[in-house]
């Protein structure tokens, strides 16, 4: 009996001796997590704060080389007629208000020895779309490259591989990324206000070539979630591109309101319009050409 109390006093002995140590092996843990989430925390905050550094260093180098363009190459508004592009038989419509304004003339001699990827010129009022425009082989050298070719995640503004402007595409389309500070296509969240919308002179985008002019008069702006179907480039036949040009149309959040038809030529602009994978679209059918 005096040897099984014996046991049973040394078993709660060492059961006391344990549950003694327990919280002094948790309070030595506590300091090494402390020091885990730091170092991990730490480690987030100088990576974003590298983040915002590469950021700015790249949104500069875009803004630099605006300036080296906007002082070498200063378009200039060509008072020219040049042909109508599918006249509609209504007198009022504002199709005959836009065709008057004049053409732009771009110096591409001087583009071209900056970049020999360049192929237009972009201008959109009251944005800051007034950009050269480069294509190459693909769809994603210009997303991480800037216009002197130099890695950048502003990219550039650029055109669709597929698309043509000699002979012309029936639809191009021209991509930039939608940056905060407005750079590159950045600028087009202005055409979602109600201010911009309510000025006429905005719906108009001018684009030009070495050997041609060009004036487009915008027919649709909406934002949308990823998709192909607004970047089609073939039609099997008249009566779809008729059915895709209605549903661009239908699209419309603005209060423009112009015909568009299946011989209509389409110019369409998109760029991102949030993290989310959301796109701002403007589409734009030509209404004025010119030989250069």
């Amino acid at each position: 009996m005096e040897r099984r109390m014996t046991r049973e006093k040394y078993r709660r002995f060492q059961k006391k001796k344990r549950d003694s140590k327990e919280p002094l092996k948790r309070r030595r843990l506590r300091p090494w997590a402390f020091c885990i989430v730091l170092v991990f925390l730490s480690s987030l905050l100088l990576f974003s704060i590298f983040r915002i550094f590469l950021w700015q260093k790249d949104n500069h180098h875009i803004k630099e080389l605006e300036k080296e363009i906007k002082k070498e190459i200063d378009p200039k508004k060509k008072k020219e007629e040049g042909e109508l592009v599918n006249p509609p038989t209504e007198q009022d419509s504002d199709y005959w208000y836009y065709v008057k304004m004049p053409f732009y003339e771009v110096n591409f001699d001087s583009l071209k020895a900056k970049n020999k990827d360049t192929i237009a010129f972009i201008h959109m009022n009251n944005t800051n779309v007034n950009y050269p425009v480069v294509q190459t082989t693909d769809n994603d050298y210009y997303l991480t490259h800037a216009y002197d070719k130099s890695v950048n995640e502003a990219g550039w503004v650029f055109m669709d591989y597929r698309s043509q402007l000699n002979p012309l595409s029936e639809h191009v389309i021209i991509y930039g990324h939608g940056r905060l500070n407005k750079t590159v296509f950045g600028s087009l969240k202005n055409a979602l206000s109600k201010n911009w919308q309510q000025n006429k002179d905005n719906y108009v985008i001018w684009l030009s070539t070495e050997n041609e002019n060009f004036l487009y008069q915008i027919f649709s702006i909406y934002t949308i979630q990823t998709e192909g179907y607004y970047l089609r480039q073939n039609f099997s036949s008249e009566q779809e591109k008729e059915n895709w040009v209605t549903t661009l149309k239908q699209r419309n959040i603005s209060s423009t309101d112009t015909t568009v038809t299946a011989q209509d030529h389409i110019l369409t602009l998109s760029t991102c319009e949030n993290n989310s994978g959301g796109r701002i679209v403007i589409h734009a059918k030509l209404i004025k050409r010119q030989l250069r």
